[in-house]
Protein backbone atom coordinates (compact mmCIF):
# COMPACT_ATOMS: atom_id res chain seq x y z
CA UNK A 1 0.00 0.00 0.00
CA UNK A 2 1.15 3.72 -0.87
CA UNK A 3 0.47 6.17 1.22
CA UNK A 4 0.44 9.70 -0.48
CA UNK A 5 1.08 13.44 0.58
CA UNK A 6 -0.84 16.00 -0.99
CA UNK A 7 0.38 16.49 -4.69
CA UNK A 8 2.08 13.45 -4.98
CA UNK A 9 1.10 11.29 -8.35
CA UNK A 10 1.28 7.51 -8.66
CA UNK A 11 0.75 5.00 -10.82
CA UNK A 12 -2.11 2.75 -10.36
CA UNK A 13 -2.53 0.32 -12.95
CA UNK A 14 1.43 0.11 -14.36
CA UNK A 15 2.18 -1.47 -10.97
CA UNK A 16 -0.92 -3.55 -10.77
CA UNK A 17 -1.36 -5.41 -14.22
CA UNK A 18 -5.13 -6.56 -14.84
CA UNK A 19 -6.72 -4.30 -12.39
CA UNK A 20 -10.08 -2.92 -13.41
CA UNK A 21 -12.46 -2.83 -10.61
CA UNK A 22 -11.80 -0.28 -7.80
CA UNK A 23 -13.46 0.80 -4.82
CA UNK A 24 -12.89 4.29 -3.64
CA UNK A 25 -13.70 4.82 -0.01
CA UNK A 26 -13.77 8.39 1.51
CA UNK A 27 -13.72 8.67 5.41
CA UNK A 28 -13.73 11.23 7.83
CA UNK A 29 -14.11 12.16 11.87
CA UNK A 30 -15.93 15.63 13.02
CA UNK A 31 -14.01 17.29 15.71
CA UNK A 32 -16.18 18.38 18.55
CA UNK A 33 -19.20 20.20 17.39
CA UNK A 34 -22.17 21.31 19.22
CA UNK A 35 -24.40 23.33 16.29
CA UNK A 36 -26.90 20.73 17.27
CA UNK A 37 -26.98 19.18 13.74
CA UNK A 38 -25.70 16.21 12.16
CA UNK A 39 -22.43 16.51 9.73
CA UNK A 40 -23.23 14.87 6.70
CA UNK A 41 -20.57 14.83 4.52
CA UNK A 42 -21.13 13.67 0.93
CA UNK A 43 -19.10 12.08 -1.38
CA UNK A 44 -19.24 12.33 -5.61
CA UNK A 45 -17.06 11.80 -8.27
CA UNK A 46 -17.23 13.74 -11.58
CA UNK A 47 -16.21 12.20 -14.90
CA UNK A 48 -13.76 15.16 -16.66
CA UNK A 49 -12.97 15.02 -20.64
CA UNK A 50 -9.71 16.40 -22.09
CA UNK A 51 -10.97 20.14 -20.96
CA UNK A 52 -11.35 19.45 -17.11
CA UNK A 53 -15.31 19.22 -17.56
CA UNK A 54 -18.39 17.03 -17.41
CA UNK A 55 -19.50 16.12 -21.05
CA UNK A 56 -23.22 16.54 -19.44
CA UNK A 57 -24.78 16.88 -16.36
CA UNK A 58 -24.93 13.03 -16.48
CA UNK A 59 -20.82 12.74 -16.00
CA UNK A 60 -22.03 13.77 -12.27
CA UNK A 61 -22.03 10.86 -10.07
CA UNK A 62 -23.68 11.83 -6.26
CA UNK A 63 -26.12 10.77 -3.98
CA UNK A 64 -28.97 11.89 -6.68
CA UNK A 65 -27.19 9.79 -9.37
CA UNK A 66 -25.91 6.64 -8.15
CA UNK A 67 -24.85 5.03 -11.36
CA UNK A 68 -23.19 6.60 -14.44
CA UNK A 69 -24.91 5.65 -17.88
CA UNK A 70 -21.97 3.47 -18.94
CA UNK A 71 -22.17 1.54 -15.60
CA UNK A 72 -18.43 2.15 -14.78
CA UNK A 73 -18.89 4.47 -11.82
CA UNK A 74 -21.45 3.35 -8.52
CA UNK A 75 -21.84 5.30 -5.37
CA UNK A 76 -22.38 2.84 -3.09
CA UNK A 77 -25.20 5.27 -1.43
CA UNK A 78 -25.31 8.11 1.48
CA UNK A 79 -24.17 7.94 4.48
CA UNK A 80 -25.74 10.75 6.56
CA UNK A 81 -24.12 10.99 9.85
CA UNK A 82 -20.16 9.43 9.09
CA UNK A 83 -20.14 7.30 12.31
CA UNK A 84 -18.33 4.50 12.97
CA UNK A 85 -14.98 3.75 11.68
CA UNK A 86 -13.36 2.74 7.88
CA UNK A 87 -15.02 4.35 4.84
CA UNK A 88 -18.51 6.17 4.93
CA UNK A 89 -18.90 6.25 1.56
CA UNK A 90 -17.95 4.48 -1.07
CA UNK A 91 -17.86 4.87 -4.83
CA UNK A 92 -16.91 1.85 -7.32
CA UNK A 93 -15.30 2.36 -10.70
CA UNK A 94 -14.96 -0.51 -13.30
CA UNK A 95 -11.70 0.83 -14.89
CA UNK A 96 -12.40 -1.12 -18.38
CA UNK A 97 -15.95 0.67 -18.65
CA UNK A 98 -14.88 4.32 -18.64
CA UNK A 99 -15.91 5.71 -21.68
CA UNK A 100 -12.77 7.21 -24.01
CA UNK A 101 -13.61 10.27 -23.78
CA UNK A 102 -13.10 10.84 -19.93
CA UNK A 103 -9.59 11.75 -19.14
CA UNK A 104 -10.36 11.91 -15.22
CA UNK A 105 -12.13 11.14 -12.43
CA UNK A 106 -12.28 13.87 -9.89
CA UNK A 107 -13.10 12.66 -6.16
CA UNK A 108 -14.81 15.72 -3.80
CA UNK A 109 -16.42 15.55 -0.41
CA UNK A 110 -18.95 18.07 0.21
CA UNK A 111 -20.74 19.55 3.58
CA UNK A 112 -24.23 18.95 3.03
CA UNK A 113 -26.09 22.47 4.33
CA UNK A 114 -22.73 23.77 5.37
CA UNK A 115 -24.29 27.45 5.64
CA UNK A 116 -27.03 26.53 7.14
CA UNK A 117 -25.75 24.41 9.74
CA UNK A 118 -23.06 26.71 10.06
CA UNK A 119 -20.34 24.06 9.35
CA UNK A 120 -16.80 23.65 7.49
CA UNK A 121 -14.11 21.63 7.13
CA UNK A 122 -12.04 23.08 9.82
CA UNK A 123 -14.74 20.48 11.47
CA UNK A 124 -13.57 17.70 10.16
CA UNK A 125 -10.62 15.57 10.88
CA UNK A 126 -8.97 12.31 9.91
CA UNK A 127 -10.41 12.71 6.17
CA UNK A 128 -8.97 10.03 3.80
CA UNK A 129 -8.88 8.10 0.61
CA UNK A 130 -8.25 4.91 0.23
CA UNK A 131 -7.99 2.50 -3.26
CA UNK A 132 -8.81 -0.70 -3.13
CA UNK A 133 -8.51 -3.49 -5.80
CA UNK A 134 -12.26 -4.67 -5.59
CA UNK A 135 -11.27 -8.14 -6.74
CA UNK A 136 -8.43 -8.92 -3.90
CA UNK A 137 -9.57 -6.52 -1.03
CA UNK A 138 -5.91 -5.45 -1.24
CA UNK A 139 -5.60 -1.73 -0.54
CA UNK A 140 -3.42 -0.19 -3.18
CA UNK A 141 -3.44 3.53 -2.17
CA UNK A 142 -4.45 5.72 0.85
CA UNK A 143 -3.83 9.56 1.49
CA UNK A 144 -4.67 10.98 4.77
CA UNK A 145 -5.75 14.44 3.88
CA UNK A 146 -4.77 16.33 7.18
CA UNK A 147 -5.79 19.13 8.80
CA UNK A 148 -5.21 22.14 6.33
CA UNK A 149 -9.23 23.67 6.49
CA UNK A 150 -10.72 25.68 7.89
CA UNK A 151 -13.86 27.69 6.12
CA UNK A 152 -13.45 24.94 3.33
CA UNK A 153 -17.05 23.69 2.88
CA UNK A 154 -15.67 21.24 -0.21
CA UNK A 155 -12.67 19.62 -0.86
CA UNK A 156 -11.39 17.79 -4.50
CA UNK A 157 -9.25 14.88 -2.51
CA UNK A 158 -7.93 12.91 -5.15
CA UNK A 159 -8.19 11.86 -9.30
CA UNK A 160 -7.85 8.94 -11.25
CA UNK A 161 -6.33 10.29 -14.71
CA UNK A 162 -5.09 8.51 -17.97
CA UNK A 163 -1.26 8.50 -18.71
CA UNK A 164 -0.26 7.11 -21.50
CA UNK A 165 -2.74 4.10 -21.76
CA UNK A 166 -2.69 4.09 -18.05
CA UNK A 167 -4.54 4.94 -14.92
CA UNK A 168 -2.92 7.45 -12.39
CA UNK A 169 -3.81 8.66 -9.03
CA UNK A 170 -2.97 12.38 -8.23
CA UNK A 171 -3.32 13.58 -4.46
CA UNK A 172 -4.94 16.88 -4.76
CA UNK A 173 -6.53 18.06 -1.47
CA UNK A 174 -7.56 21.67 -2.22
CA UNK A 175 -10.80 22.96 -0.45
CA UNK A 176 -13.74 25.38 -1.95
CA UNK A 177 -15.64 28.13 -0.13
CA UNK A 178 -19.59 27.59 -1.41
CA UNK A 179 -19.88 24.09 -1.11
CA UNK A 180 -21.23 21.45 -4.25
CA UNK A 181 -22.51 24.55 -6.30
CA UNK A 182 -19.06 25.80 -6.63
CA UNK A 183 -17.77 22.47 -7.59
CA UNK A 184 -20.22 21.95 -9.85
CA UNK A 185 -19.35 25.32 -11.30
CA UNK A 186 -16.13 24.47 -11.53
CA UNK A 187 -16.15 21.73 -13.50
CA UNK A 188 -18.72 22.59 -15.85
CA UNK A 189 -22.23 21.01 -14.42
CA UNK A 190 -25.34 23.13 -14.77
CA UNK A 191 -27.07 24.08 -11.33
Amino acid sequence: MISLFKGQKVDLTKGNPGLSKILVGLGWDTKKYDGGYDFDLDAAAFLLGKDGHVQSDYDFVFYNNLKHSSGAVQHMGDNLTGAGEGDDEQIKIDLSKLPANIDKVAFTVTIHEADTRKQNFGQVSNAFIRIVDENSGKELIHYDLGEDFSVETAVVVGELYRNAGEWKFNAIGSGFKGGLRALCLNFGVNV
